[in-house]
């Protein structure tokens, strides 16, 4: 016994070794078999490189943060931060791929990267010919091998990204592309390119579309161009110079014929940021920790470079360029200015604060009769925005330069040249080109909108207690003082409605103060929120019945915070009702995808609610643009919907139907996250009971049929409505468009029927690639729009087919009583859905 048990421990070590050597015959000879896969993976049970001959560098996978996912890549595996040179360019949202993703080299196809479902992702695209082997040498080039065992059929350095290595050249049409940002490894808005007159070029490509064939920039150029003696060739060559070889064997050096240190003891690599600075590094050989040091880079000031004379090249519009470490570009939004993406910030700039124009909305017709004491400016010293100047004067001072802009409506900004000729230029908006800098000459004043002076809560004279408590608990905004504070509310309105029983309107706001101790909420004066509002100035959307404006609530004495101020319409019959229904109902519900009600103002006839501020605005401004939102980013606030309705419809103690579901009643919040809003047409029914009967209520387009009938009104009306919108969320079009002659649910059902999906998503890449989600997807919506709401199902099994959990059957006819039309047709329905 102990013979046999000694004969199968022998055996197994014995095989494991047989699969050290194996493995160790591929590492030490970079050469990788055909039929070998690697799988992303953290887990130490799974090999995630293959190793070159000397180990310098590695081909595999690597994790990146704080992204959750891989990149398929090359890198320098004996440095301590592993730098990436080369990586495959997945058309996913990030570039990444999904832990268990797997990598196979195969004779027919070479290398073929594949989702964990099996989809493929990315693959290498071969000549006729097969692949016999792959083999990663010591110079970072993994290459596939032909039969014969040495013609390349494809090669990395033949196809690179962001980065040259020594040895590695660019031919004629040949380019390198920028990464998104830091951590998004698809193309972003800059490349390097040997164009096909021989010169070459940094270029930035339109930052809205980014498409390849769209407008480029120039900022920099070898001038090595035809006719005289054209570039044939970039040249990284083994020594670490880089330069143009031209046409007369001549050679044009980026940046002189210096390297500053050997490459036999440095690594080397020159690579395209995505700030859009190329630049070359070196690095010690070995385990040193001293990172990479900057040779040269192009351009030598970012800064100091623009787009046509109208952008910055790395920063946006009304943002400021810094240089930071290794020349490497800051961009920062001036005071009173925000991202438009707050996930970009290399992006855009907006203002936080409503623009004066020249327009009647100001009174204005003539640019000097602006209101000098609205305005008051924002010091940036030592910055100016050198391009774009509409106006000049000379002999000017600072006040002078100052006052001159505040009495024209037209002027954005005044910059003024202290340190040299007194010279005053003014600007409109958007500030383009702005550039920071410690040895400056020239200081910018930004006019902006004075903020509104906050009024204390009351302004009653007295030393009563309670109402010191008020004051006091608001000034340090804290909720435990709040909660005082409405205490001592209704404890003074209390006092009064014994002094004074017959005013109604007293007593009123004592109850509306109680409710708002119940739900946690803050009662506001509405001369609080007039301040807040800047008497009601900044418009930031209309509603069924009311306008939304933005605010600034005081916190502390030093802080404050943006909320959204919804004023409701004073000639709405109903309004005592809708404002009840609001503060009800959202005062009672807390989710993550529902927006969050702060408080509210019920004085006389002043009906106003204070919610959260979130800043991307719309899911209809966000679905319905060019380029459209990710594919993944599009999922991702489906199910966020659709968890926000369930939980309206099942889990609040009382139930809730929104009744006017659509891409306009959901906001997003900083991470762009769904949030329903706009309860004011919300019924309130009882967990017991089944259903109620209304008016109709709702937007054409994602009304359900039963409104028109007369028939008892469900929450299945909300499940109408979230189809109609998944439909639009999955195609980015429009339930109605009246322009293209097209009802979306009718157009859907067609395509679906007729196994057309393609043509709903056109040339959506992401979704076509994932096209088994978009016909998951738009199954569920055709369910979701039956026209029979017993065909409908609930949202919990809405949300539980979205996630997976449940299967999805294929649907009926959503409109059996309807006439279709073709998917080739796109016309008009002449059925009841047409009405919608």
């Amino acid at each position: 016994m102990r013979l046999l048990l000694f004969s199968i421990i022998h055996l197994c070590l014995l095989l494991q070794l047989q699969t050290l050597i194996v493995s160790s015959q591929i590492i030490v000879n970079g050469s990788v078999p055909v039929g070998r896969s690697l799988i992303a993976s953290e887990s130490q049970q799974f090999s995630s490189s293959w190793l070159s001959p000397s180990g310098h560098f590695a081909f595999g996978f690597r994790k990146i943060q704080p992204n959750d996912g891989f990149t398929l890549s090359i890198w320098f595996d004996k440095i301590p931060d592993k730098t990436i040179v080369w990586h495959a360019q997945v058309n996913t949202t990030t570039g990444l791929v999904p832990d268990g993703s797997k990598v196979t080299l195969t004779a027919g196809r070479g290398l073929v990267l594949t989702h964990p479902r099996g989809q493929q992702l990315w693959r290498s695209l071969l000549p006729p010919g097969t692949v016999s082997r792959g083999r990663i040498t010591d110079d970072g080039n993994f290459a596939l091998l032909g039969e014969d065992s040495e013609t390349e059929l494809w090669s990395s350095f033949a196809n690179p990204t962001d980065t040259l290595l020594p040895t590695q050249s660019i031919e004629v049409g040949g380019n390198l592309s920028s990464h998104r940002t830091e951590t998004n490894f698809t193309k972003g808005r800059f490349r390097l390119r040997l164009g096909d007159d021989g010169d070459l070029q940094l270029l930035v490509l339109n930052s809205k579309s980014l498409a390849e064939t769209d407008e480029y920039f120039s900022y920099y150029a070898s001038d090595t161009k035809a006719p005289l003696s054209p570039g044939i060739r970039l040249v990284f060559n083994q020594s670490g110079y880089m330069y143009v070889l031209q046409s007369n064997d001549s050679r044009s050096y980026i940046k002189g014929n210096e390297v500053p240190v050997s490459s036999g003891d440095y690594y080397h690599r020159a690579v395209l940021h995505f700030d859009g600075l190329f630049a070359q590094y070196y690095h010690p050989k070995g385990q040193g920790n001293s990172g990479w040091t900057l040779a040269w880079s192009e351009p030598e000031n970012i800064c100091d470079r623009s787009a046509a004379d109208v952008l910055n090249i790395a920063c946006g519009f009304n943002s400021i360029c810094n240089l930071g470490n290794n020349k490497r570009p800051k961009c920062q939004c001036p005071e009173r200015f925000s991202l438009v993406d707050s996930s970009d910030e290399y992006g855009d700039c907006k203002p936080d604060f409503k623009m004066e124009t020249c327009g009647p909305e100001d009174n204005n017709t003539t640019n000097e009769s602006a209101d000098v004491n609205l305005y008051e400016f924002i010091r940036l010293d030592r910055t100016n925005f050198p391009k774009t100047d509409y106006a000049r004067y000379a002999n000017y001072d600072e006040e002078l330069c100052k006052a001159s802009c505040l009495s024209d409506c037209f002027c954005a900004a005044a910059i003024f040249g202290s340190r040299r000729d007194q010279v005053c230029w003014k600007k409109k908006f958007p500030l383009s080109f702005g550039q920071r800098s410690s040895n400056g000459d020239s200081d910018t004043f930004i006019k902006v909108l004075k903020r509104p002076t906050k009024v204390p809560i009351t302004e009653k004279k007295g030393k009563n207690r309670d109402w010191l408590i008020i004051g006091c608990s608001v000034l340090l905004g804290t909720s435990a003082f709040g909660n005082f504070i409405f205490v001592a509310l209704y404890r003074k309105k209390k006092k009064s409605m014994k002094k004074k029983p017959n005013q109604s309107r007293e007593i009123g706001a004592a109850t509306a103060t109680a409710n708002a101790m119940e739900l946690n909420l803050r009662v506001f004066t509405h001369k609080e929120l007039v301040a807040a509002t800047g008497d009601f100035m900044e418009e930031l959307g209309r509603g069924t019945f009311g306008i939304v404006y933005k605010g600034f609530l005081k916190v502390t004495r030093d802080s404050e915070v943006t909320v959204a101020v919804k004023k409701l319409d004073s000639v709405a019959q109903d309004n005592e009702k809708e404002f009840k229904n609001e503060v009800k109902v959202i005062g009672q519900t807390h989710h993550k995808n529902l927006v969050r009600l702060i408080g509210f103002c019920n004085e006389g006839q002043s009906r106003l609610i204070v919610y959260e501020y979130l800043p991307h605005g719309t899911l209809a401004d966000y679905l319905f643009r060019r380029p459209r939102p990710s594919w993944e980013d599009r999922r991702r606030i489906a199910v966020g919907i659709a968890r926000g309705i369930l939980y309206l419809h099942e889990e609040c103690s009382e139930q809730i139907i929104h009744c006017d579901i659509k891409p306009h009643n959901i906001l997003l919040d900083e991470n762009y996250c769904p949030r329903i809003s706009d309860f004011g047409l919300a019924k309130l029914l009882m967990m017991n009971q089944t259903h109620t009967l209304t008016n109709i209520r709702g937007t054409k387009g994602y009304v359900a049929a039963e409104w028109f009938r007369n028939s008892p009104i469900t929450s299945k009306v909300d499940v109408y409505s979230y189809g109609v919108m998944l439909l639009e969320t999955v195609c980015c079009k429009k339930a109605v468009d009246f322009e293209d002659n097209v009802i979306l649910i009718d157009w859907a059902y067609d395509c679906f029927r007729q196994g057309r999906l393609d043509d709903l998503i056109e040339d959506d890449l992401e979704a076509i690639d994932d096209i088994e989600t978009v016909e998951k997807y738009v199954k569920i919506a055709i369910w979701c729009i039956q026209e029979e709401p017993g065909m409908r199902p609930k949202m919990r099994i809405v949300t539980q087919m979205l996630e997976g959990v449940a299967q999805v059957h294929d649907p009926p006819n959503p409109s059996p009583y309807s006439s279709t039309f073709t998917c080739d047709d796109q016309s008009l329905s002449s059925g009841p859905m047409s009405l919608v």
